[in-house]
């Protein structure tokens, strides 16, 4: 049997026999039906890195556990004493490229197949394996962000990896297939969208201003006295870590004082955000919701999409913010927020379906176990779909036995709390609340008819809360104008804006998705900053 034949039930290329020098992915050998052993008596090439290493036989020969990138899998390589010097190869974090048999491992062994080199082409060895940051066992997330660079070589950073690979290739696949054309918006733009000069916002299409609004009239602004004693806490916290350093103590030691630290700073970043929002909104400082540029395309070419960076410059250092990350952005003429709803349940849908299909052995790695359980129950759920006055009336009604920190009443932004409780309890589903009063929402947004409530709408889902944010636009030249007004914008910046309803007015709708919000949800993680590759937030820009 060929190479290329042996090969063929897999997702990876098969190998030309006349290329010898072609490196056979570990995930073509191990993610087969029969587990690899259908491949024994084939030579392959190989190349990856050392997960464990063990020299065996009385120092005869050594058993490597490498894996490539190419899934969570590691392939068992066996190396001879009379290759290499065993010592330099079984270190963790070793590279080898290596070409040899495959063949069938002793009984009772757990692998299903197995390398035995025969040719050692490249070793990389590790130069001290004391020092090597990230050693056999596993280690705490928050651990690995201080090596931002090594940490891909983690079965849980890298498994993230390939999922996020994953939700982005669907992402490119939804809405090639449905007709949308991929437009690369600018990152760089001159309008103030967060409505404060000591702020940049670089985005592709919408601001965080809606959400950092909803946090500040979910809890009131902290005084000056609250800020002073939360930053004392910031350096006392500090203090304690440098001490444990100097004192040179145990690694877990060490671990839980930068924890509380982080808590400090991520406690004050809050603190210091609502203080600085508060007192834009006590000197009467408007926020423009809006960019819009994927709008203008949307207004010619009809479907269009933008997938790209956004930044935010709020100094914060929570576990759900970043000063740089992804958004998928959708805009659609010709379409009212039914049609927006649609395409957001479909879209949502789509992605999990996808990653069940593509990554299920990456979501197995992840150690919140109701993760798959999540993706199912969200890719064959029909969305329930309810207007926020009948999203008020449930949470009236669950807050007769239920307590939630935050009010509920008409007129409030949902609190997370809220969100969750929707698709958590009330539905044990994925929920579309629309029509939101139009006091709490952009001013590009479409009034409805009530001149209550304008057509946008939030899709909800268990664990996250709100995933997806969008509405139907307001198409109609003079309410756009006087919805500006009555929120202070000045006209003059936003007269190509409103040249697209003077020029060829169209009905037209769109939404927004934080990508890595998405890739929380799907593996359950809860820090942003464990899903994006090399996160940058205050104090962190480093590679």
């Amino acid at each position: 049997m060929s190479m290329e034949s042996a090969l063929s039930d897999s997702s990876a290329a098969a190998v030309q026999e006349e290329d010898s020098s072609q490196l056979v992915p570990i995930k073509a050998i191990l993610s087969r039906s029969d587990k690899g052993v259908g491949l024994c008596g084939q030579n392959v090439r190989i190349g990856g890195w050392v997960r464990k290493g063990r020299v065996a036989g009385k120092g005869a020969f050594a058993f490597l556990e490498v894996n490539d990138g190419s899934c969570p899998s590691n392939l068992q390589v066996i190396v001879l004493a009379t290759l290499y010097k065993l010592r330099d190869v079984v270190a963790t974090g070793t590279s080898i490229h290596a070409e040899g048999r495959l063949k069938l491992p002793a009984e009772g062994s757990a692998q299903s197949i197995e390398l035995e080199v025969e040719n050692l082409i490249d070793v990389g060895t590790v130069c001290n394996a004391a020092k090597y940051p990230l050693p056999k066992a596993k280690l705490p997330l928050e651990f690995l962000r201080d090596f931002v660079h090594l940490r891909p070589r983690t079965s849980i950073i890298s498994s993230i990896a390939r999922i996020r690979n994953a939700l982005a290739h669907a992402t490119h696949t939804f809405f090639q297939t449905h007709g949308f054309l991929y437009v690369q918006t600018p990152i760089i733009t001159t309008i103030d969208c967060e409505g404060a000069g000591e702020m940049f916002q670089v985005t592709t299409l919408l601001s965080d201003a809606e959400r950092l609004e909803k946090e500040l009239k979910e809890t009131p602004p902290p005084s000056e006295a609250d800020l002073k004693v939360a930053e004392l806490a910031v350096k006392e916290k500090g203090e304690a870590v440098s001490l444990l350093k100097s004192a040179k103590a145990g690694k877990d030691e060490v671990i839980a004082a930068v924890a509380e630290l982080t808590k400090a700073k991520e406690s004050f970043s809050k603190l210091d955000e609502r203080y600085k929002l508060g007192e834009r909104f006590r000197l009467g400082g408007g926020i423009p919701k809006k960019d819009g540029k994927v709008e203008s395309y949307a207004c010619a070419l009809g479907r269009v999409y933008t997938f790209g960076p956004t930044f935010r410059a709020e100094n914060s250092h929570t576990s759900r913010h970043l000063a740089e990350f992804w958004m998928v952005e959708p805009e659609i003429a010709f379409a009212d927020i039914q049609d927006d709803m649609k395409y957001a349940e479909a879209y949502v849908r789509f992605l999990c379906q996808w990653l069940l299909d593509h990554c299920y052995d990456d979501m197995e790695v992840m150690s919140d176990q109701t993760a798959i359980q999540r993706l199912e129950m969200v890719a064959n759920s029909k969305f329930h779909r309810v207007t926020y006055t009948e999203a008020i009336a449930i949470l009236e009604e669950a807050a007769k036995v239920k307590k939630f920190e935050n009010k509920v009443e008409w007129g409030i932004d949902l609190a997370s709390e809220h969100e969750r409780y929707l698709t958590e309890e009330k539905f044990k589903a994925p929920v579309i609340v629309y029509n939101y009063p139009k006091e709490i929402k952009a001013f590009y947004m479409k009034v409805n008819e009530d001149n209550k409530t304008v057509a946008a709408m939030d899709v909800l889902v268990p664990k996250v809360g709100e995933l997806i944010g969008g509405s139907q636009r307001e198409e109609n030249y003079e309410m756009l104008k006087h919805r500006m007004l009555e929120m202070g914008l000045p006209l003059e910046q936003y007269q190509w804006y409103l040249d697209l309803r003077a020029y060829g007015t169209v009905k037209h709708s769109g939404f927004g998705m934080g990508f890595e919000r998405m890739i929380l949800f799907a593996t359950g993680l809860d820090n942003i900053r464990d899903v994006i590759p090399f996160p940058r937030y205050p104090g962190r820009a480093d590679l």
